[in-house]
């Protein structure tokens, strides 16, 4: 099935989904360590960038600085879709939210500051029910 790629509908039916736990991102060399199981990995040439469960890396020992609240945003976006990341980093900055988004094949991923996680699903709610009622006025 082809990803949704009209903005207002991925907006009206993102579904905002906070996964639970606490994640973290690192940086290591070479391989994820043993027991550490990335929930995402982006090679840089400065090493390999992990974002793990937070109780992961503490227990191998990973250093981070920044822990996250994950947000999967429930619709299936296609990936040349226009617009989406934009106006969820907008909703979200005009929250003073800081918002790191990892595009999947079906779903857009959010990781944003943990102890305000359950506020940015609020934020993204809002916008999704503010583009509802934008689609219901315009039929």
């Amino acid at each position: 099935m082809a990803g949704e790629r009209d903005l207002s509908k991925l907006l009206s039916g993102m579904r905002p989904e906070l996964n639970a736990g606490r994640y973290v991102y690192a940086t290591v060399e070479g391989e994820p360590p043993a027991g550490v199981a990335p929930v995402v990995t982006v090679r840089e040439p400065e090493g390999l960038t992990l974002v793990v469960r937070q109780e992961d890396a503490d227990a191998a020992g990973l250093s981070y600085d920044y822990v996250a609240g994950w947000i999967t945003l429930r619709i299936h976006s296609a990936l040349e879709a226009v617009g989406l990341t934009a106006a969820v980093s907008q909703a979200l900055a005009q929250a003073d939210l800081s918002c790191n988004v990892v595009a999947g094949f079906h779903h857009d991923h959010l990781f944003v500051p943990y102890e305000r996680a359950e506020e940015a699903v609020g934020v993204l709610e809002r916008l999704a029910s503010a583009a509802e009622w934008d689609q219901e006025r315009a039929s």
